[in-house]
């Protein structure tokens, strides 16, 4: 039997059959690039992503480390070391994730650091929060230790014015008080005897007589009787150098003398002789003795 094939078509066929395998090779090739570049690009993406995930966890440690430093703690000198390393740390994550192209070791590396940061800055805030507690301990104990030597002064300040006021009164207490005062005017004599008179013209001098209220609280000893003389226009008479202390004050005085007191009952009198004529008007006097005003006395002359 005689074939009845064209060879022509066979030839074509043939022809046919290896467009057909060069067509699918091409498509598997096509395919295998397409998928190849969708997963370069999908990792791509991911790693791009990873990294800025990366980033943005480095500037809430470096904003949350900031916060810590706020605390105003005095760092001790480990913390401080511990302090600038963790600085350099957050810098150097920062620059090797600015950079533009990161391999996934290096991803790897840079959340392994991360981590490691992390891990410090949570000892690092608990180290200083209990600084800061300890801070805040010994700023109570010196607020109360200041609030103590605060009211131990007052106190002393206290007990210091009440002993004052105490000294004060005991003094005031123990001072020579006079009664029975009376201040007479006299001419002398020739012969040196005193005549009492009442008229300014005839006046030469003064005697204030006193006695003095019996004390227990004062001295029996000597004690200084000052005079202060005052005339009819209210003028001290006294000489300017002679000065004493009473009533928390310096004055001059007229006159002094220096008794003996034994709290007898004893009475006592000054003699002063005016420097000046006597003028017409009311004299009057004032006597102190230890510091206080002892007794006042006047008299008119016509």
């Amino acid at each position: 039997m005689l074939d009845t094939k064209d060879p022509d078509h066979k030839g074509d066929r043939n022809k046919i059959y290896f467009l057909i395998v060069v067509i699918i090779a091409l498509l598997g090739t096509n395919a295998f690039l397409f998928f190849k570049d969708k997963h370069e690009k999908d990792r791509f993406v991911t790693s791009s992503t990873e990294r800025d995930r990366l980033k943005l966890e480095v500037e809430k440690i470096e904003v949350e480390f900031d916060k810590v430093n706020q605390l105003n703690v005095a760092l001790t000198e480990k913390l401080q070391r511990e302090h600038d390393m963790a600085r350099a740390k957050i810098a150097e994550l920062k620059h090797a994730l600015q950079k533009g192209e990161v391999t996934r070791e290096e991803l790897a590396n840079a959340q392994h650091e991360l981590q490691k940061l992390r891990t410090f800055i949570e000892g690092y805030k608990n180290d200083i929060g209990r600084l800061e507690r300890e801070n805040a301990a010994l700023k109570t104990q010196r607020d109360s230790l200041e609030k103590s030597v605060l009211t131990v002064s007052a106190k002393a300040h206290n007990l210091e014015k009440k002993n004052s006021e105490l000294s004060e009164k005991v003094k005031s207490s123990a001072a020579l008080k006079a009664y029975n005062e009376r201040l007479i005017a006299y001419r002398v004599k020739n012969s040196g005897k005193n005549i009492e008179v009442n008229k300014a013209s005839t006046a030469r001098k003064l005697i204030t007589y006193f006695d003095i209220i019996p004390n227990q609280l004062a001295a029996k000893d000597y004690h200084k009787i000052y005079l202060r003389v005052f005339d009819p226009s209210g003028n001290l008479v006294a000489d300017e150098k002679n000065m004493f202390e009473a009533d928390g004050q310096e004055m001059q005085y007229s006159d002094m003398i220096t008794i003996s007191y034994k709290n007898d009952n004893t009475s006592y009198q000054l003699d002063w002789v005016n420097p000046q004529p006597f003028i017409k008007g009311t004299y009057s006097i004032i006597l102190y003795a230890n510091g206080y005003t002892m007794g006042k006395a006047s008299v008119e002359l016509k």
